[in-house]
């Protein structure tokens, strides 16, 4: 590595021992240190089999609990404990140990926005300790690494200039209360997600170590919790065993979706969850028939995975999921796993024999030539955000949201609609990106008003989704494929637009009701009286194609175009059509 970087003569001397460089998934959290890497290969190899892990015993020793007052709900609701009784730490063990929580708090932690992990030398503490949340003022003690006692707010100013910590204290600086864990004598062990504190301060003598795991999600918690004890529990007098503790809500807790008031959990949860797989199934999708259910085993065996061959079910595959697997929650994740076991480069490769022929969707296909018909009509495409402000979708265009429109949506699939309820979006970085559009109109006037320098008449249209509340939906919403065309000029000349309409309709196989023929095959659309106030009264008029409200035509309405709106000082056309139905009719 010195001899590419830096010359031949800067490498003389130095080590020529290969260094490997190990890509890991994201969802194997078991692989992100030396230890879980060794003992994974090993497990491959055949060299040792996958260990058990398991509690010291079932409940924990008298005064081992860690109790959570009610304030924490407001800021960091769980915390996940365990201890590691009698490790032997060496430098390099210690440095592992250190890194394996600095990847854990970037990874599943978030930064630690989601877990904090901290850990302690027992002996140095006197349980049972209480995790609570109290004004910063009121929390005293010295930080890791610092000699001079402080309160949070002491503690706030004086981490602001630390490199690695400073990106942490937004996490609960605007908060009144702060997180903290005291133990019986009322000495702070840590105060998460920043820092602990000097007093626990785990050295290389250390051999009891105490983990303790704020969170806001009580699920990645207890992941991150497992991950730290079955990682280093191999250092233990007695490998693999870890001890447990009692964490108490108490009764006046506020309560939540996992923890209810006055419950006692133990952790950690080491227990192997079982699943099974149905093993033809499993050898179908990776065209390896020729296996025996025992080759299958042993080939997820070799993934740090126990399991059997059911005796009653010779194509049930019984797995023991160790915790250090969070990532295993279906059958194909087993599939993959085989896989790799097998080899990628050891699959067979063959052609199928299902005829497939590629093509696009049927959406895609009409919104194609929608847009030649459009462009032969002289109008130019553009394409605007699919996010846009409460007020430009319904304020700038004088609608409101009509709160039984998401019913209508259900009742009435294809009926034409501006005024549903918007879906929001929960945390959005401007005011201009708050809801998806539930019209493209409001998109394209932006565009137009961008450009009103130019010499008119200006033609624009746009063919894209709008997104409208549904119900019935399993997510509670869905895609509308829609057109928008404008046409803006020095005086108003809705004919031409009209015009327009008339050529796509026909294209759409349909014609104006008044001109059908006798034996004709279209479908027929009319032009009905509609009161939509973004448009002018009097001159707009409903699309209605086969008793169906398909789209909306137009004068815009001066106040849409005025200072209260988009500010286009020109008189503008608008139309916008549903095109979902005509996929049905075509």
């Amino acid at each position: 590595m010195v001899e590419k970087e830096r010359g031949t003569q800067a490498a003389e001397g130095l080590s020529d021992r290969v260094i490997f460089k190990v890509d890991v998934p994201a969802n194997r959290y078991d692989l992100l240190c030396i230890e879980g890497l060794v003992r994974a290969l090993q497990i491959f190899k055949g060299v040792i089999p996958a260990p058990l892990y398991k509690l010291s015993s079932p409940k924990p020793v008298p005064q081992m609990t860690m109790t959570v007052k009610k304030e924490t709900a407001q800021i960091r609701p769980f915390v996940v404990c365990a201890i590691l009784r009698n490790v032997t730490f060496d430098q390099d063990r210690y440095e592992s140990f250190i890194e394996l929580q600095d990847k854990l708090h970037q990874n599943i932690c978030r930064r630690r926005t989601l877990v904090a992990i901290g850990t302690h030398d027992l002996s140095t503490l006197k349980p049972p300790f209480t995790y609570e949340a109290l004004p910063p003022k009121e929390i005293l003690f010295t930080p890791l690494n610092q000699t001079e006692e402080m309160d949070g707010n002491r503690m706030m100013e004086v981490l602001s200039a630390h490199q690695q910590l400073k990106t942490y204290l937004p996490i609960i600086r605007d908060s009144p209360v702060y997180p903290v864990i005291y133990d019986s004598n009322r000495v702070v062990l840590s105060l998460p997600p920043i820092i602990n504190g000097e007093h626990s301060k785990i050295k290389l003598e250390t051999k009891d170590v105490f983990i303790e795991c704020t969170a806001t999600d009580l699920t990645k918690a207890n992941v991150v919790l497992n991950t730290v004890v079955t990682m280093f529990a191999e250092y233990c007098k007695e490998p693999f065993i870890a001890e447990p503790v009692e964490v108490v809500y108490a009764d006046d807790y506020p309560g939540n979706t996992f923890i209810k008031p006055g419950d006692k959990k133990i952790y950690p949860m080491l227990e192997p969850r079982e699943m099974t797989a149905n093993l033809a199934r499993m050898k179908q999708a990776l065209g390896l028939e020729k296996l025996s259910g025992e080759e299958v085993r042993d080939y997820l065996r070799k993934m740090s995975l126990p399991c059997e061959v059911d005796s009653k079910d010779k194509e049930l595959l019984k797995v023991q999921v160790p915790v250090t697997r969070s990532d295993l929650m279906h059958e194909c994740d087993l599939i993959e796993d085989l896989a790799i076991s097998y080899g990628y480069n050891n699959l067979e490769t063959s052609v199928p024999q299902t005829v497939a022929v590629s093509g696009g969707q049927p959406v895609n296909n009409l919104s194609d030539m929608v847009r030649q018909e459009l462009a032969m009509a002289g109008f130019t495409e553009c394409m605007n955000w699919s996010l846009l402000s409460q007020k430009e979708n319904f304020a700038c265009m004088r609608r409101e949201a009509d709160p039984k429109g998401a019913q209508l949506t259900v009742e009435k699939p294809h009926e034409y609609s501006a005024t549903s309820p918007s879906v929001s979006v929960s945390n959005p970085k401007t005011i201009g990106f708050e809801i998806v559009r539930t019209t493209l109109i409001p998109g394209i006037l932006k565009t137009l008003a961008n450009n009103k320098q130019l010499p008119p008449p200006i033609r624009l249209f746009e063919v894209g989704d709008v997104v409208i509340q549904e119900p019935t939906r399993e997510v509670g919403c869905k895609n509308v494929r829609r057109l928008v065309a404008v046409h803006c000029n020095m005086r108003s000349q809705f004919s031409l637009l009209h015009g327009v309409l008339d050529q796509l309709m026909y294209s759409l196989n349909c014609e104006p009701q008044h001109e059908q023929k006798e034996g004709s095959k279209r479908r027929t659309f009319k032009l009905e009286p509609s009161d939509d106030p973004a448009f002018f009264p009097g001159m707009q008029a409903h699309i209605i194609c086969s008793g169906i409200k398909v789209g909306v035509i137009g004068e815009l309405h001066p106040e849409v175009l005025g200072k209260k709106g988009f500010e286009i000082n020109m008189p503008t056309s608008a139309m916008e059509l549903n095109l979902e139905p005509f996929l049905d009719w075509l």
